[in-house]
């Protein structure tokens, strides 16, 4: 904690302290109002640090362990860091037999990042998908809201380092 009585987290700037302390000021005594609380701060975050759900559970007086479930319950919650940009791989049939695994393969071994981590400088985050309804264009990929089909291992890492 520092002097103000906040935590001391590197994802967490002073800039932020004021906006976290509204939002849990502002619906403190309103009933059923975590989940409000936990994506206003993850808006402001990027994530929710554990840490950070202890400080929202003593500033709304609810238990660490409620907290906790609330935001881990939740699939739009997260508590690791995310990329700056999310890259979506389908894994789904059509997708896997056109050869997805070794796109996937190549992303994880360019940007050193496993399937459903984030890299080091939270450039990207990467997930596999089942399905993103798009099996025409297999093997398909999603950067952000944009989608690209087919995707190879030869050109993937290009198509992705047009996104800074």
């Amino acid at each position: 904690m520092n002097a103000l009585g906040h935590l001391d987290h590197p994802d967490v700037t002073e800039e932020m302290w004021p906006q976290i302390d509204q939002s849990i000021q502002t619906h403190r005594s309103v009933p059923g109002s975590i989940i409000t609380v936990l994506r206003e701060c993850q808006d402001i975050v990027g994530y929710l640090p554990v840490e950070l759900l202890d400080y929202i559970g003593l500033g709304m007086n609810l238990p660490s362990s409620e907290v906790y479930g609330v935001a881990s319950f939740y699939a739009l919650f997260s508590m690791t860091p995310k990329g700056r940009h999310t890259i979506k791989l389908c894994l789904g049939t059509a997708c896997y037999v056109k050869g997805i695994k070794e796109v996937l393969t190549r992303v994880e071994n360019h940007y050193k990042v496993k399937e459903g981590g984030t890299t080091e400088d939270r450039r990207f985050s990467l997930q596999g998908v089942r399905c993103l309804g798009a099996c025409g264009l297999a093997p398909v990929m999603v950067v952000d809201h944009d989608t690209h089909g087919a995707i190879s291992s030869d050109k993937v890492i290009d198509i992705i380092e047009k996104y800074q």
